[in-house]
């Protein structure tokens, strides 16, 4: 069975920890097995490698993803990259493709389709364990699952199955609707849509081929900008007429603002934070190297991080997004494969970079043409390269590279370094890649 997870969205509703390259799958504050704080993809993968042995998991996202997903599973997952962003449809065409053309997958694999963000116990993967098989058996070309409601959600779309057995067929399909006519839905028996599907490989296949005009993977990845926007519950799953929902009755919950994020953290405090005795219901996630003190503070949410500081009711933290969306800023801080970056200062003609180099990775050999360079180590050890010369460093070196100076740095322990780069025209397009000799 194959299970492609769906990593998409951008980084506005858990602001200030999330941004553009950062989305909110990739924050490290549930509670992880080893005691340390995981992140929801980490935390999804795990309950899959141990749930459904023997899966093979593809993850379908953005090109500004990958890096993340990288340092937090490693470099073996598969990895399907959107080259832009067309909704899902698109995107689950791009990962049907992948998994023929470059994964070698067989047209009669059941495919399991799932958001990579859902706060949800092990039970649920045995749900979609579940939903493999039914698709396996052609009980229908196309299977749903269900979530049975805990209240009348308006953040959902709703699935009419035509009765109340485990496997119904669907009598109709509802957009999000207002409260009112949520407990309409409720009372006819209604499932959320969470967004989980199966079916067969050759099901995807023929649908993409359908409604895109596309050869194979290459072909559909090269001209992807030109392919439709559209929602593959708009282009296939409302149209479908060989269609049955399979009732799921376990924990699902979408963390998708601060309020339930909150609910699900690690402890009421991630980071410096001390909460006095007259708060209640608050919490608080630092991720700077400076104390937090909250007293008397009751039902907030409070986040720092290098991108800024939240304080929030929890009712208001749902409102978030069109204020972050007027804000204008780099990005602070990022995972990428090889390790992370913090931008610690910005100047008019420098800015400052804490680096952290995983063990046994680097950073790519390059030059550039309009800053200066200087590195400091400040912890563990590893190997620099300056115009094809290598040398040891560690902590306490200092390397200055001008401007046309081609340099890469490959850690041997996990390495702290400093960058300064200074000049006046300091950008992420002034990088030039090239070939170690």
């Amino acid at each position: 069975m194959q299970i492609v997870l769906l990593s998409g969205g951008s980084g506005k509703r858990l602001w200030p920890l999330s941004n553009d390259v950062r989305s909110k799958q990739f924050i490290r504050m549930l509670k992880g097995t080893n005691g340390e704080p995981e992140s929801m993809v980490m935390r999804v993968y795990r309950q899959i490698m141990e749930t459904v042995p023997g899966a093979a998991v593809t993850i379908a996202t953005g090109k500004k993803q990958v890096s993340a997903i990288k340092n937090q599973l490693g470099d073996t997952v598969n990895i399907c990259v959107e080259p832009g962003r067309r909704d899902t449809f698109p995107a689950i065409s791009l990962a049907a493709a992948y998994l023929k053309d470059v994964l070698g997958v067989d047209a009669e694999e059941p495919v399991v389709i799932c958001p990579v963000d859902p706060y949800v116990e092990q039970q649920y993967f045995h749900a979609v364990k579940r939903l493999g098989e039914l698709a396996a058996e052609e009980t229908a070309d196309l299977l749903l699952m269900g979530m049975e409601p805990t209240y009348p959600s308006e953040k959902y779309g709703y699935i009419i199955p035509e009765d109340s057995e485990a496997v119904s067929g669907v009598r109709a399909f509802q957009e999000k609707p207002d409260l009112e006519t949520a407990k309409r839905y409720l009372s006819q028996g209604a499932l959320w849509n969470g967004g989980v599907f199966a079916c067969k490989l050759g099901y995807l296949l023929k649908k993409a081929h359908d409604q895109i005009d596309f050869t194979g993977y290459q072909d559909l990845y090269d001209n992807y900008s030109s392919v439709k926007s559209i929602s593959f519950d708009y282009a296939v799953v409302e149209k479908e007429k060989s269609v049955r929902v399979f009732r799921y009755s376990g924990e699902w919950k979408d963390l998708g603002t601060w309020n339930t994020f909150a609910e699900a953290m690690d402890g009421e405090t991630l980071g410096k934070v001390t909460l006095n005795e007259t708060c209640e219901n608050t919490n608080v996630v630092n991720e700077l190297n400076i104390p937090i003190l909250c007293m008397g503070c009751k039902n907030m949410v409070i986040a720092a991080s290098g991108d800024g500081i939240l304080i929030s009711d929890k009712g208001q933290s749902s409102y978030i997004k069109p204020f972050v969306d007027r804000m204008e800023q780099q990005v602070m801080y990022a995972e990428k494969s090889w390790g992370s970056f913090t931008v610690l200062d910005v100047q008019e003609e420098s800015l400052v970079i804490r680096i952290v180099l995983l063990p046994g990775h680097g950073l790519h050999y390059h030059s550039h043409e309009h800053r200066d360079e200087v590195w400091t180590v400040m912890s563990g050890e590893g190997r620099v390269i300056l115009d094809e010369v290598e040398r040891r460093v560690k902590a306490g070196d200092v390397i200055s590279m001008p401007a046309g100076c081609r340099h890469t740095v490959f850690a041997d322990t996990e390495l702290k370094i400093n960058e300064v780069q200074l000049g006046r025209d300091i950008t992420v397009e002034d990088k030039i890649k090239h070939e170690l000799t």
